[in-house]
């Protein structure tokens, strides 16, 4: 008996400091996405909204971050109860936690872990925000993140990561969020603006992205930061299967990209940054959930038909009349279910696990579960979402006016605006003299 309890000791994880700095690092950079989503977002918007639409990613940070600490990742991975929720007293205020108490089966402290999830809990609101550009009030969306995350995203991380949650034990493959994370969050995207309605002047008004470069440093912050992401998420660097994931997500972003630069050349005879950006960030999305399991091969596979697919779903706003503002449907949500459910058909059963996909000898079986776990958040999320919108804007209201809306929502709800030329010099009005009324034509432009 002595012995075998020696050999039980011995066996069991010790603290690594290896692991525990990568983790730590992989934190990081998953807190530097939510920065890069607001420059992502805040230069495709017109100008006179991009102030909010920073501020709509950075309160994440605030918020999430206290309610995380509060109770969050108590529900998210505390004691499992009925598949569906969490719960563990020592994780309320994270008060109960020794500073050297290890992740159970990991060699990374409890601090560590719930650190690391920390920051995919507080980008996930902040992907919703793209959606509701140039209309929310900036205290109905503070207090829809509160909500939000309580109601939606906590339970469904429990769902898909938490030991005993009913996705967890189905077997359903998320290795980084695809479900957790861009499934859920582009649902409750969809959900809300069905609710809140569309922008003035959509399919009217000229809406194009006030500054590209904004645009493209803001998807080099996510390509940068998604490498801990999704590497981090293996919560370790033992055993290969981070670096697998690390060169996958290389790869399928790379192959996205290109796929969406070439759809958009054939459907409309250009090469864009627009394009190019959000290509990038499709193949991110997809490959979160399916680069543990798939081999590069299959990551250009999983990129390639994410890239065109989310290129042609972004079209879709136009023709079912849904304002889906910076096009979180159709990259985040599509490009969430391409992902999760191509592990189906292109898992090797040779990295993270031995499930094999379709193509590699395993039968439907796994296509079947990722489709449970996909259709299972989206519809969650969608009916959640919208329900919670709609109880917002029958009580506090969730819209600026027409007129704020119009004339600029950084200025009514922020008093500041993002660009300040009064002292640039070299017009009639720094002279002095009055400027001249500016024309008609120059009005509809500056619209």
């Amino acid at each position: 008996m002595a012995s075998a309890i020696t050999t039980l000791a011995a066996d069991a994880p010790t603290l690594s400091a290896a692991n525990t700095g990568f983790m730590l690092i992989c934190s990081a950079l998953v807190m530097l996405m939510t920065p890069g989503l607001a420059f992502f977002y805040g230069g495709m918007v017109r100008v006179k909204s991009s102030l909010n639409m920073l501020m709509m990613s950075f309160i994440s940070l605030g918020i999430v971050t206290i309610l995380w600490v509060l109770y969050g990742f108590s529900l998210a991975f505390g004691t499992d109860s009925g598949s569906l929720i969490g719960w563990n007293s020592d994780y309320v205020g994270l008060s109960g936690i020794g500073i050297t108490e290890l992740w159970d089966g990991y060699t990374i402290p409890v601090y560590v872990f719930a650190v690391f999830q920390l920051m995919f809990a507080v980008i996930t609101p902040a992907l919703i925000s793209g959606a509701l550009a140039d209309r929310v009030k900036f205290s109905a969306w503070a207090l829809f993140t509160v909500l939000w995350v309580t109601v939606v995203y906590f339970p469904v991380a429990h769902w898909v990561w938490g030991a005993g949650g009913w996705l967890f034990e189905l077997g359903v493959i998320d290795f980084a969020g695809g479900t957790a994370v861009h499934i859920n969050a582009g649902a409750a995207a969809l959900g809300v603006i069905l609710v809140i309605g569309k922008r003035v002047g959509f399919k009217k008004d000229p809406m194009r992205p006030h500054s590209l470069p904004l645009v493209m440093l803001g998807a080099g912050l996510l390509w940068f930061g998604w490498f801990g992401f999704n590497a981090g998420s293996w919560l370790g660097n033992d055993d290969g299967v981070g670096a697998v994931m690390f060169v996958n997500t290389q790869v399928a972003t790379a192959a996205a990209m290109l796929a969406w630069l070439g759809y958009e050349k054939l459907r409309h005879g250009s090469f864009t940054t627009l394009g190019a950006a959000s290509g990038a960030v499709a193949g991110l999305v997809a490959i979160t959930p399916s680069g543990g399991a798939v081999s590069p091969l299959g990551a250009i596979a999983v990129g390639a038909i994410a890239g065109v697919l989310c290129a042609m779903a972004v079209g879709l706003k136009y023709r079912f009349g849904y304002d889906d503002s910076l096009d979180v449907v159709g990259v985040h949500l599509v490009g969430g279910v391409v992902g999760s459910l191509l592990v189906g058909l292109f898992a090797t059963g040779g990295v993270q696990s031995d499930v094999a996909g379709l193509f590699y000898g395993g039968g439907f079986e796994q296509l079947g579960k990722q489709a449970v776990g996909v259709f299972s958040v989206l519809a969650y999320s969608l009916v959640a979402s919208a329900l919670l919108a709609f109880l917002l804007d029958k009580t506090i209201g969730m819209r600026v006016s027409e007129d704020v809306e119009v004339a600029g929502i950084d200025q009514v709800e922020h008093a500041e605006t993002a660009y300040d030329f009064s002292g640039a010099g070299g017009g009639a009005a720094s002279r002095g003299t009055a400027a001249p009324a500016p024309s008609a034509a120059s009005k509809k432009v500056d619209a």
